[in-house]
């Protein structure tokens, strides 16, 4: 009866491992790696060149494609210096917003990846393209907090992080900026485009190229203040939300949508 008890024990306790956990795990350095050879493979053409599952599924823009479509195909260059990697050793996942080269002309690419015992089964892009001169102005470099570690004393756990990824959805959605804890100095960004914390005046066109004074004042505020003007209540809905990424060494969180 001891033994049966023992081997049951056993039983349960690798049922219990989570499935990273069963198969050869990714660790963050490693999932930021798989980010930047699938990039790489991207620009050469190649689908060979990533750790692809023979069923991966891929995304492009919403739309379902085969392999060797979308960016496979149109991808001509990069990642250029803006590069912002999220990994998530527990979920398996990284996420990369960089400015890469599709069919020659710059663009804001996100790629999501979801690894599973050692291969990629789920890649997702997302394409940002005919970026004006005031977009690209602003997606030269990557802001140096943006990628800067986060002290163990101002650090969240992963679950915090998720919650927090999916509040800033709840605030955007349903025009209340106090669902999201914004800091004072919160700043958005959209495509390049500076969406607030811009000057309140604007005497030539910047940031998102307007220069009226009514937008001008609500692209001044800070994300919450502005979100509790109902300036975003043209957004009905945000669907198949998705934050499952959060980075534990940045801090940062990946949500797609």
């Amino acid at each position: 009866m001891t033994k049966l008890k023992m081997l049951l024990g056993a039983a349960v306790l690798a049922l219990g491992l989570p499935t990273g956990a069963q198969a050869q795990s990714c660790d963050r350095e490693c999932l930021i790696k798989m980010a930047d050879d699938y990039a790489a493979a991207l620009v050469a053409h190649d689908p060979s060149k990533a750790p692809l599952a023979a069923n991966v599924v891929t995304v492009e823009n919403a739309k379902k494609i085969g392999r060797g479509e979308g960016l496979w195909r149109r991808a001509t260059g990069g990642p250029t210096a803006f590069r912002i990697p999220v990994a998530d050793p527990v979920s398996q996942q990284v996420g990369l917003m960089a400015m890469m080269q599709v069919e020659g002309k710059p663009a804001l690419v996100g790629i999501r990846l979801k690894r599973e015992n050692g291969r990629i089964v789920e890649a997702e892009h997302m394409v940002a393209s005919n970026l004006s001169e005031g977009q690209l102005n602003n997606l030269q470099t990557v802001r140096p907090a943006i990628l800067r570690p986060v002290t163990e004393e101002y650090a969240d756990s992963r679950g915090r992080m998720i919650h927090i990824g999916k509040s800033y959805y709840d605030s955007l959605d349903l025009n209340n900026g106090a669902m999201t804890p914004f800091a004072d100095d919160c700043e958005r960004r959209e495509n390049g485009f500076q969406t607030a914390r811009n000057p309140m005046v604007r005497t030539t066109p910047g940031g998102n190229g307007q220069t009226d004074a009514a937008f001008a004042y609500l692209g001044g505020l800070g994300c919450e203040a502005q979100m509790n003007t109902n300036m975003w209540e043209y957004i009905d809905t945000i669907d198949n939300r998705r934050v499952e990424i959060a980075d534990p060494v940045t801090g940062l969180v990946w949500g797609m949508s």
